[in-house]
């Protein structure tokens, strides 16, 4: 902003701004209200800019306000035409305008989408680089098989993250593998609503339903001599598939219920079809293995 002609008092106002707004907006993301005593639309909004603006801290976003009427130089630099007029700045430069946001949820999917665009460096941010490396030590342990080592992994990653839901869903399927269905069902039940529509949670919840309903065979080999002789007794194959599934046998497990599925697919009220989505989403959907089988299922059900 230009100050010759200036008079001291706006000279000052620049100063004030550059040092509380430009400054920090290098390395945050600013949200810069506009507003006035008199507007009671501004201050119908503040308390929700000042709810998310303190929610979104730790992501490098800080809020300033201006009041038009003691800022008027600032005001018509922005071109102010009404109030409250809410922008978004990162280095010295608008970025967005939130002022069409008139809710917390329409103002943070906004703030989402910008923080996902823009290089901030807030404490949330620098936590989720430490995290990202040990959260993969931890799947890599826990794909390993040896699961009481990953329960161990993810419960001292709770403590760093409490909420980070693809800790707590590691969690969930460590205790799972390592067959501490309680445990697990007691780390589920603490979920809020909003965490249980994460896909890492919803994972989670899937691999402790599956835990629950592929019950242990004690014999394998007395159900896999029963279904080699008995190939259309669908009842035995469900039961063996679910068997060879609590014993880690995936691709077995998945070969029988794409049998049945063959065989029939809308057997037992899609029960084969149900229970290998399913293991599909425990494995993961961007797993290749879960791709592979997915081209089968779709070649046998539209061939």
């Amino acid at each position: 902003m230009a100050t010759l002609g200036l008079s001291a008092a706006e000279r000052e106002a620049i100063e004030d701004f550059k040092r509380e707004v430009i400054e920090p907006s290098m390395t945050q993301l600013v949200i810069l209200d506009f507003w006035a005593e008199w507007c009671a639309p501004c201050k119908a909004f503040a308390p929700v800019l000042e709810k998310v603006a303190k929610d979104y801290a730790a992501k490098g976003v800080v809020l300033k306000k201006i009041n038009v009427d003691e800022n008027k130089l600032i005001a018509t630099q922005f071109r102010i035409q009404s109030i409250p007029t809410v922008y978004a700045l990162f280095q010295g430069q608008p970025v967005a305008d939130l002022t069409p946001a008139r809710t917390e949820a329409q103002l943070s999917k906004m703030l989402d989408q910008i923080l996902k665009q823009i290089p901030i460096q807030g404490e949330a941010q620098s936590m989720e680089e430490q995290l990202v490396p040990l959260i993969a030590m931890g799947e890599d342990v826990l794909a390993a098989g040896d699961a009481p080592r990953a329960v161990s992994v993810f419960q001292q990653l709770i403590e760093m993250a409490p909420e980070h839901a693809h800790v707590i869903g590691g969690l969930i399927r460590a205790h799972v593998a390592a067959g501490q269905i309680a445990e697990a069902e007691a780390e589920v039940a603490a979920l809020t609503p909003e965490q249980r529509k994460d896909a890492a949670i919803t994972r989670a919840v899937s691999a402790l339903t599956l835990a629950k309903e592929a019950k242990p065979v004690a014999d394998l080999s007395g159900l896999i001599a029963k279904v080699a002789a008995a190939p259309e007794d669908k009842d035995a194959r469900f039961e063996l598939a679910g068997g060879l599934m609590a014993a880690g046998d995936r691709d077995a497990a998945a070969d029988h219920l794409l049998e049945i599925i063959r065989q029939e697919r809308d057997w037992n009220d899609n029960a084969a079809r149900t229970l290998l989505l399913k293991l599909f989403e425990v494995v993961g959907i961007t797993d290749p293995w879960v791709a592979a089988q997915r081209r089968r299922l779709s070649a046998v059900l539209f061939t």
